[in-house]
């Protein structure tokens, strides 16, 4: 998904950015409307392959009996950024506590304290994934990011979040498999060229 920075045109009292991040959604349903480091960013529904890349994705989480009563294995839940006032960003797939909807705070987005961990395949907008997100998450504490890198053919895991980044960054190549940490509840081990070949477009 291709994400493109939002400016509102200057008044005498400018329209808060939820408030506008939200007027941007009901405007533009199926895009993804997302506010970090106090900038809105707007990306177009998914193509197919992303699509497929994340379901893909799913499977292994679901045979490991993740999503269940212990957590669940959520699309395009809201997530709550400590990084700004109104920062919150909407991962391509999360792994929660089961007890989420107890943990509701604002814009229908959840406290990243439930959040096992996070997940993006990403589109045009790769940068994002790779740098501010990583940034986000980390200062988030979620204490596993993974990124299914389509442009470079490539999975990253990261983990033990910091201020800034994460302390460990794995990247898995095709041929590979990726094993996220047990403290997810479960042993996952991701298929790098399964994931890699879901995402590509079919010729």
């Amino acid at each position: 998904m291709s994400a493109a920075a939002v400016e509102h045109p200057c008044d005498d009292e400018p329209e808060p950015l939820l408030e506008t991040a939200n007027r941007l959604t009901e405007q533009h349903p199926g895009y993804r409307v997302e506010i970090i480091g106090g900038v809105i960013t707007v990306a177009p529904p998914p193509d197919g392959p992303h699509a497929d890349a994340l379901t893909t994705l799913m499977i292994p989480f679901l045979g490991a009996g993740l999503h269940g009563e212990e957590s669940r294995v959520l699309q395009g839940i809201g997530l709550w950024l400590p990084g700004g006032p109104e920062d919150y960003a909407v991962p391509d797939l999360a792994l929660v506590d089961a007890d989420l909807d107890e943990h509701r705070l604002e814009n229908n987005c959840y406290d990243p304290a439930v959040f096992r961990l996070v997940l993006e395949v990403t589109s045009s907008n790769y940068n994002s994934d790779l740098r501010h997100k990583v940034a986000a998450y980390a200062e988030a504490k979620i204490p596993v990011y993974v990124i299914v890198d389509r442009k470079h053919g490539r999975v990253h895991v990261l983990t033990e979040p910091l201020a800034s980044g994460y302390d460990r960054h794995e990247v898995y190549a095709p041929g590979q498999e990726a094993p996220l940490p047990r403290s997810i509840g479960a042993e996952v081990v991701l298929d790098v060229a399964e994931l890699i070949k879901a995402g590509r477009p079919r010729t």
